[in-house]
């Protein structure tokens, strides 16, 4: 476990997840979230994004956390040799958008830029979640059945896998 892309729909876990196993592996640990989108929220112009996300590929050891955009999440898919798919029911999802917004009042969000808008954050994960249950969800699904005889494929589908799985690494 050398190059780990950590994926799935917003408010998955992705970013406490990928906290956690990069201290568990002593991988470094890059936050898509926090190359993408500068400390207010607003995008850094997608070539300069695609940029870094290339300069990260081209190390030798990472744990990814996030999507970023479309072709960027394709490319790390095809570049890591683990897969960590976090794959929950649509509304577990719901519910820990919502969560985060609550937790965010009171403290800055895990995984997102400094001083980033949580209200309209809070609402475009709403607008993604549906997004990507419909389009994205499938597509994953199919690649990592696709892609699990070359590459190291943990698809997790509760909050419990997601603790067995990390529980399994570090007894490792």
């Amino acid at each position: 476990m050398k190059k780990v892309a950590v994926f799935g729909n917003a408010g998955a876990g992705k970013s406490t997840t990928s906290k956690q196993l990069a201290k568990i592996t002593n991988l470094p640990l890059y936050v898509l979230d926090k190359i993408k989108f500068l400390p207010n929220g607003d995008e850094v112009p997608h070539k300069e994004y695609l940029t870094e996300h290339a300069k990260i590929l081209d190390e030798d050891n990472w744990v990814i956390d996030g999507f970023g955009c479309l072709d960027s999440t394709w490319e790390r898919l095809s570049k890591a040799d683990t897969l960590i798919y976090i794959d929950l029911p649509i509304y577990v999802h719901f519910i820990w958008v919502t969560k985060r917004f609550i937790k965010g009042i009171f403290a800055p969000v895990e995984g997102w830029p400094k001083s980033a808008p949580l209200i309209k954050s809070t609402l475009k994960s709403y607008h993604v979640l549906l997004l990507c249950h419909k389009k994205l969800t499938p597509s994953y699904r199919k690649f990592i059945a696709k892609v699990k005889k070359t590459k190291k494929v943990h698809h997790l589908q509760s909050k419990s896998d997601i603790q067995k799985f990390l529980n399994s690494i570090e007894h490792v």
